[in-house]
This record gives structure tokens, sequence and C-alpha cells, in this order.
């Protein structure tokens, strides 16, 4: 595995830290391959039940590496826009629920890289948006499409032209992160959520994240077709079984994900 990108396993939850310090993390073709390789080896793991995305240092990701970015073709732009987009939908469309503890900056593709994630947490040192027309540029990783379902039209508008980044509190108000931490307390309290869900019964977990994902894009009628079911599969599943008895028996559930 890249240096670039560190993969550690606390109880069912595995902690991804982009670790690029000196750059601020920035993501070059390296280190989104990195991600990628890192992503594939979580989808392996049966043990991991849910995912924490942070970074090393006083960033979460600055942004795409624009030194690297400088010289490229408009196909080579393209091309890595298009491997950028892979790692993200793969992140994305992860089984397993997906935290972005955001430590610092979360500018451009670090901004985007939090919005492949289910939710975001933020420290209160973080600062949040997509510069990208400052540079001459869009956003290139999914900015445009993630941020507006995130926040609705006129706030990613708002981010996106006018490129000025916002502090973690702004950010909760208008629902691009959910909570927002003292810097200490950022990454215990995303891995305490993270083993939360992780204990939840895996593939109820699943389908719902799944319907939710396709159901956004849906009309109403379409995604009440999906959640329907989707509830009536998991009633095949011991897992239901087991939930059900134990909350009638008052006791903790013993999960086994089938």
């Amino acid at each position: 595995m890249s240096e670039l990108v560190r993969l550690e396993k606390q109880d069912r939850v595995g902690v991804v830290t982009i670790d690029r310090p000196k750059a601020l993390n920035a993501l070059n073709g390296e280190v989104i391959d990195a991600i990628g390789a890192t992503l594939e080896r979580v989808e392996s793991d049966r043990e991991i039940g849910a995912l924490v995305v942070t970074g090393a240092g006083r960033a979460f990701v600055a942004g795409a590496d624009v030194a690297a970015m400088r010289t490229m073709t408009p196909l080579e732009a393209e091309a890595f826009s298009a491997l950028a987009h892979r790692v993200m939908g793969r992140l994305e469309a992860l089984a397993i629920p997906t935290i972005a503890a955001v430590n610092g900056f979360a500018l451009g593709g670090g901004c985007e890289l939090a919005l492949a994630c289910d939710f975001i947490f933020a420290s209160r040192e973080a600062k949040i948006g997509q510069p990208e027309t400052k540079l001459g540029l869009i956003p290139g990783f999914g900015g445009t499409s993630r941020l507006v379902r995130r926040v609705g039209l006129a706030w990613a508008k708002q981010l996106v032209l006018v490129g000025e980044p916002i502090e973690a509190d702004e950010a909760l108000r208008i629902g691009l992160v959910n909570r927002v931490f003292d810097a200490a307390e950022l990454l215990p309290a995303a891995i305490a959520t993270a083993r939360a869900a992780a204990s939840r019964a895996p593939v109820a977990t699943r389908l719902a994240k799944q319907i939710m994902q396709e159901g956004q894009d849906a009309d109403v009628r379409t995604a009440h077709a999906l959640e329907q079911r989707a509830f009536g599969l998991v009633f095949a599943t011991q897992d239901r079984v087991e939930g059900t008895a134990a909350f009638v028996e008052k006791r903790d559930a013993r999960f086994e994900g089938r």
C-alpha cells in the first residue's frame, strides 16, 4: 500500500488517512490511485463495518494538486477528472457507512472527497469550499453535482461561482456538515459514530444506504417502490429475526450479517 494513504482498523471501523502533509494532502494522480487501492482493500475486508476518512496534519485535503495540473493538456485534464470520478464514485458506492472527518482545509478536490462520503463531521478550524473559479477552473471531481444534492442549488452556486470557502459553523448551518467538534474531539467522535453504525444489522444498513442513494435521483413513486421492495427483502434475513427478538426480549442484538 502507498505511504500516501494509510488504512488502520479500530474494532470494526476502518480509518483512512490521506498522508501528504507537506502538500496539505493535495490530490495528484498518485494519491488518487492510492485512495482507490485502499478502497479496494476496504471492500474485500468483511471485518470493516464502517469507514472514516481524514487527513494528516492541518488539512483534510487542500484540493487537487495545482502544480501537477498546471501543464496538463485538455485531454490529460479530462483523464485526471475521470480517474478522480472513478475513485470518488467507488467511495460513494461502498456498501458500508462512510464519514469524512474534516480536520482542516477541505477545498476543491478535498470538499469533493468529503462529499463522496455519506456525511461529514468537521473541526471548528475547518474551511470548506470550491475555489476553482479563482484559478480559471471548475470543480472536476463531482463538486457540481454532489454539492447541489447536499446543500441545494443556490448555496452550491454561491460556493462554486464566488469560490470563497466557508467556516465550519456556516457549513453546519447550510447542511454541508452534520456536526462540528473541537479539534481534539473530531476523530474520536467520528470513530465512535462509525462504530455505532458498524454495530447495526449489516444487510439492513447496506439496503438502506443503497435505496437512499438510488432514490435521491428517482421520482417519489419510484423511490417508494424501492423502499417497499427492500423492506420486504430484510424480512428474509436472520438479522431481522434476531433484531426483533432482541427488542422484545430487552437485550442487545447479535447480528451476523445474514
